[in-house]
């Protein structure tokens, strides 16, 4: 590994990062009930689970789950291209 490799913390947290303000790019904080992000980097396999508790009556919950865990795994791929 290359020291221009990003570190497995700096990809968690992008991933993180990611999923999260795409969360909140299409709720307000204040709508959502609960949420979890959980990112896991071993062995160079991206694990993103996004569960989240919001309402329906604007975007679908589920789907904005599966959008936020995309958003995760692009935004670790742009990190690798760079």
């Amino acid at each position: 590994m290359s020291s221009e490799e990003p570190t497995d913390e700096e990809i968690v947290q992008t991933a993180s990062d990611a999923a999260e303000g795409l969360i909140f790019s299409r709720y307000k904080q204040s709508e959502v009930r609960d949420y979890d992000v959980t990112v896991v980097f071993e062995d160079g396999v991206l694990e993103v689970d996004v569960y989240l508790n919001a309402p329906e009556d604007g975007a679908d919950p589920e789907q904005v789950a599966d959008d936020a865990a995309l958003a995760a795994r692009e935004a670790v791929d742009e990190l690798f291209g760079e």
